[in-house]
């Protein structure tokens, strides 16, 4: 047997996987198809709420104590706002009990720290850059061959390659997709204003609105708008798109100066039928993707890769990584946390974009006696904490 683990793709749910079984007995080798880009002083427009459960994860694996803490910002409070006047929903991490809500890392410094803690692990063979080009499942063995000609057999393939999952549908795995319609636009922009460690959305007419604060005078911003909003922003002039996403926020932050270029993506939900298989495991988007208007998507990709290195660690040693009756146990233990996140995300999307009086006064009510009941806002701040 060549390996024990084959993962494919070394994004941040990839990495951190096989970063969790370092120091173990496992041999491990990651496929990816191209090295993360390091380096450089720029922000990043892609940018993450990691949760105080997926930190204490990275902690773990010895990731977070590795990232730069002066482009890291804790989130504190969190002001949420209805389409009608006055419906408000305000989270706060003192009156929670707890130290922080979450904190905002740049996509590409987790990943380049990551990386560099690949490149140091043991019992690790990184086989990059190369693409996968056939799989077959063995009754003892998967057989992954790349394109480069070299067939890896594993006891277990780990599909971590996202939402385009090239090992899910070798697998024959079926997944379910429903678009939203909907662009995510990102970017980043200093502020003339102080946000004061708080985190704003809004849900409006045009889409839901998101400001992440950075470190000092900075705030990031996910606008998930139809698609023709969203084209409607990013062709706009870099004053004008400052000017239309102040007003939009309300001038929460005063006047905006562009840090970068926006982007932007396709919003959908997607589930896949089984996140397991015989000698096959599905993590991060390969298994799920949700809306981003909860932030909870690559939180619950960490969620998956602690869950998975869990079974694999805490089994007798002569288990089979790949036996099916093992990898069920992390199918089961992450049904509660992926059902929950998908209904919410998706019954909140819908809720808001539902046209007429009622659903506005059901949607602008629930806010207001959410924020009312502090037992109930607890409950969701804890879930969210993971």
């Amino acid at each position: 047997m060549d390996f024990d683990i084959v993962i494919v793709g070394a994004g941040l749910v990839g990495a951190s996987f096989a970063m969790s079984l370092r120091g173990t007995g496992l041999k491990l080798a990651l496929v990816e198809a191209r090295a993360p880009a390091v380096g450089g002083d720029d922000w990043d427009s892609r940018v993450y709420a990691i949760s105080p459960g997926s930190a204490a994860f990275l902690n773990g694996i010895g990731v977070w104590k590795r990232l730069d803490q002066a482009r890291i910002c804790a989130v504190h409070e969190m002001q949420v706002f209805g389409d009608r006047a006055g419906a408000q929903l305000q989270f706060s991490a003192y009156e929670s009990g707890v130290p922080e809500l979450a904190w905002t890392v740049e996509s590409r410094r987790l990943q380049s720290v990551l990386w560099q803690g690949l490149e140091q692990q043991a019992n690790l063979e990184r086989v990059c850059p190369d693409d996968c080009a056939a799989l077959q499942l063995r009754a003892d063995a998967a057989e992954l061959t790349l394109a480069s000609g070299r067939t890896l057999r594993a006891k277990l393939v780990v599909a971590a390659d996202g939402k385009h999952s090239w090992v899910r549908k070798a697998a024959g795995i079926a997944v379910r997709e429903m678009p939203y319609g909907q662009m995510g636009v990102v970017a980043n922009f200093t502020c003339a204003g102080e946000h004061h460690n708080t985190a704003y959305q809004w849900f409006r007419d045009d889409g839901v609105l998101a400001y992440l604060p950075l470190p000092g005078r900075r705030m990031s911003i996910v606008w998930s708008t139809p698609d023709q909003h969203a084209a409607e922003l990013l062709a706009l002039p870099p004053l004008e798109l400052c000017a239309r996403v102040a007003e939009a926020g309300r001038d929460a932050l005063g006047a905006l100066e562009l840090l970068t270029p926006a982007a932007q993506f396709p919003l959908a939900r997607q589930h896949a039928a089984r996140l397991a298989l015989p000698r096959i495991a599905l993590i991060g988007d390969a298994g799920h993707v949700l809306h981003p208007l909860a932030g909870q998507g690559v939180n619950l990709g960490f969620g998956d890769a602690a869950a998975l290195a869990r079974v694999l660690l805490q089994c007798e040693p002569f288990r089979d990584p790949g036996e099916i009756r093992l990898l069920r146990r992390y199918e089961r233990a992450r049904a509660e946390d992926i059902l929950a996140l998908a209904w919410v995300t998706d019954g909140l999307q819908k809720l808001f974009a539902a046209p007429g009086g009622a659903a506005a006064k059901l949607r602008n009510r629930g806010l207001n006696l959410t924020n009312a009941l502090p037992v109930l806002k607890n409950l969701l701040i804890r879930r969210a904490l993971g």
